[in-house]
């Protein structure tokens, strides 16, 4: 079969129906885009059977292809078990970047005001996660350390997405780490965005310190905004500012991997949500942020017809909510396949009308 090849991993619970979901809305004869997907099989049951090896195969199957669409998985808390299948993947296919945005839902009241998209940007690798820790002494005495790690190409891919972002998007370059109480490590991430803001001239820039990024972030309503952070930083950004807009149901997250003049090389998409045990079968969960992943996937895709693809998705999902077909979530009446089948309606009918113009 001809077309761009996406590789879907698949995954457990309402993670796997959800990107069911999103497939059956990036189906070519929706989407109007040449693609075919290669799928592999991620769930729990099968990271067992192998001892990770579909992960090893599919991150592979990434490289080649340079597309992905992730279900949310299940992560075991026991020790030796087969971990997080997120991991591996980040580093086998070089992740650099993580990318979630928040951004308004029709009917749903955000709080503190945030109406415009908030675009985090953060290292997908080093600093606190994968520190080595360790314990001197004892009792009173006893001391707990840690050696962190950051390395400037991370910082500079950090950077340097983030202003691309804010280029393409109409959004001011936000926030960043706390350089002044450590201008050596944490000063490295903000060397890289004023070196990013120089080569980027017309892209707004307003550095703040993490602490006053949190409080302004509270306040904030205008500007749509990219911010740029550190590994740590951003994972916690994250869970502050997906839930400002009222749900993390309109938020997808991305995880990309670079060339060497940082285009995007690979480019995994997954929904910012977990597996949702207590929904699974029931036909009430809410698809909105897979559909959104794949939209934000097919972005990436070359062609006018891919980029409008993506637009139409994104704004029949967002439409079709304002018009009342919500799931119960978001305070609606619609079942999953409900609200799918008419983001599908709208996709086709946008892409229809838009074609004859």
């Amino acid at each position: 079969m001809e077309g761009k090849a996406i590789v879907v991993l698949e995954g457990d619970q309402t993670g796997q129906e959800l990107l069911e979901e999103a497939l059956r809305v990036l189906a070519p004869e929706v989407t109007g885009v040449s693609l075919r997907f290669e799928r592999f099989d991620l769930s729990l049951d099968s990271r067992r059977a192998t001892q990770n090896e579909i992960v090893h195969q599919a991150a592979a199957a990434l490289r080649e292809a340079g597309l992905g669409l992730k279900a949310a998985t299940i992560t075991p808390e026991a020790s030796g078990d087969v971990g997080s299948p997120n991991r591996i993947l980040r580093e086998e296919i070089g992740g650099r970047v993580i990318v979630r945005t928040g951004r308004r839902i029709p009917g749903v009241i955000p709080l503190g005001g945030v109406h415009a998209p908030i675009s985090v940007v953060r290292m997908a690798v080093g600093d606190a996660y994968g520190a080595q820790e360790w314990r001197e002494g004892e009792g009173e005495d006893e001391v707990a350390l840690r050696t962190e790690r950051i390395e400037r190409r991370i910082c500079r891919s950090v950077a340097e997405f983030a202003f691309r972002l804010a280029e393409q998007t109409g959004a001011k370059v936000f926030g960043g780490p706390k350089y002044t109480v450590s201008p050596v490590y944490e000063g490295m991430l903000k060397e890289e965005m004023d070196a990013a803001a120089a080569r980027h001239p017309s892209v707004p820039y307003d550095p703040q310190l993490i602490d006053a990024t949190f409080a302004l972030l509270l306040g904030s309503s205008g500007d749509p905004l990219v911010v740029p952070a550190l590994n740590r930083d951003g994972d916690i950004l994250s869970d502050l500012v997906l839930p400002l807009f009222g749900s993390i149901a309109g938020s997808e997250s991305l995880l990309v991997a670079f060339e060497e003049d940082y285009v995007p090389r690979v480019v995994l998409a997954e929904a910012a949500h977990g597996t949702a045990p207590s929904l699974e079968g029931k036909n009430v969960a809410n698809p909105m942020a897979m559909i959104l992943a794949g939209a934000a996937l097919l972005s990436y895709v070359d062609g006018a017809d891919a980029q409008a693809a993506a637009r139409a998705i994104r704004e029949a999902a967002l439409e079709a909510v304002a018009d009342g077909v919500r799931t119960a979530d978001l305070g609606g009446h619609a079942g999953t396949s409900e609200y799918t089948d008419e983001v599908i309606r709208r996709t086709r009918s946008k892409l229809e009308v838009w074609s004859t113009l």
